[in-house]
């Protein structure tokens, strides 16, 4: 069976931005996984660090049950996702368990380092996957096979410096807009957190206008999801664009292929 795994920094965020496109894997039949790095223990301001941590593992089970995903226990800390070795060596592990045919991650530039960092990090992980010599933690065996990578959208559509992030193939999500909210609803302790830390007053209708605006972007969609596909290089083939199993649901837009040879 072929496996698709979401990895993205923090509780709610692969809800926000990535949870529509893996609805529509497993749909085509893709066993779907859901890892966040950090805990979320800093997303609080009722609680504690430790109790946040743990209501925030519920509510992530919670949500990866309702997407029908198999769930990734985190291991690092809100703003302690750095690129280091022994984060890299963990989450190499986990890419050589799953062995997925495609990854979903957070887009090279983002509003917060956090994202940057996992990014990072689950690009060289799965650079990685086929070099015994880079042992993971725990040890798992290496192996070779073709594994496209796909970046999100920033949170924001904009790079830290304001500038707009265009995507290069949009994913139809409308089909799976109330089962995203379902999910993104298991978050509950984010609601007061996001508002005051970052000014989304309804999370909730924050990720359907994300969901309509990247649609209007796509031109052909309602609700859409964006996505970069990573360069081929030492990860699949030069053609390799999995996500095109989703025929009429997923579209490339032709003048972002023909900019990137132009350098645009």
């Amino acid at each position: 069976m072929n496996t698709a795994i979401a990895i993205a920094a923090h509780p709610d965020d692969i809800e926000f931005m990535m949870a529509g496109t893996l609805l529509q894997l497993k749909k085509q039949g893709y066993e779907i996984h859901y890892l966040n790095l950090s805990s979320g223990n800093v997303g609080s301001l009722e609680h504690n660090a430790k109790e946040t941590k743990k209501i925030r593992l519920k509510e992530a089970k919670n949500a990866a049950a309702i997407l029908g995903a198999h769930f990734h226990p985190p291991f690092c800390n809100d703003l302690e996702i750095f690129y280091e070795e022994k984060t890299l060596r963990r989450l190499a592990a986990i890419i050589r368990e799953v062995k997925p045919k495609i990854i979903l991650t957070h887009s090279p530039v983002d509003y917060m380092e956090d994202h940057v960092n996992t990014c990072r990090l689950a690009v060289t992980a799965a650079f990685s996957k086929g070099m015994p010599n880079f042992k993971t933690l725990p040890e798992r065996e290496a192996a070779n096979y073709d594994c496209t990578i796909y970046h999100a959208l920033p949170h924001t559509l904009r790079d830290p410096l304001r500038r707009k992030i265009i995507a290069g193939s949009f994913v139809n999500t409308e089909e799976f807009e109330d089962l995203k909210i379902e999910a993104l609803k298991s978050h509950k302790s984010q609601q007061n957190w996001l508002d005051v830390s970052q000014n989304l007053n309804s999370y909730l209708q924050t990720m359907q206008d994300i969901s309509l605006e990247v649609g209007k972007l796509s031109k052909k969609f309602t609700h859409a999801e964006g996505w970069r596909r990573h360069l081929h290089f030492g990860f699949c083939g030069p053609k390799d664009d999995p996500l095109m199993i989703l025929a009429k649901d997923y579209y490339i837009d032709e003048q972002y292929e023909r900019n990137l040879e132009l350098g645009i």
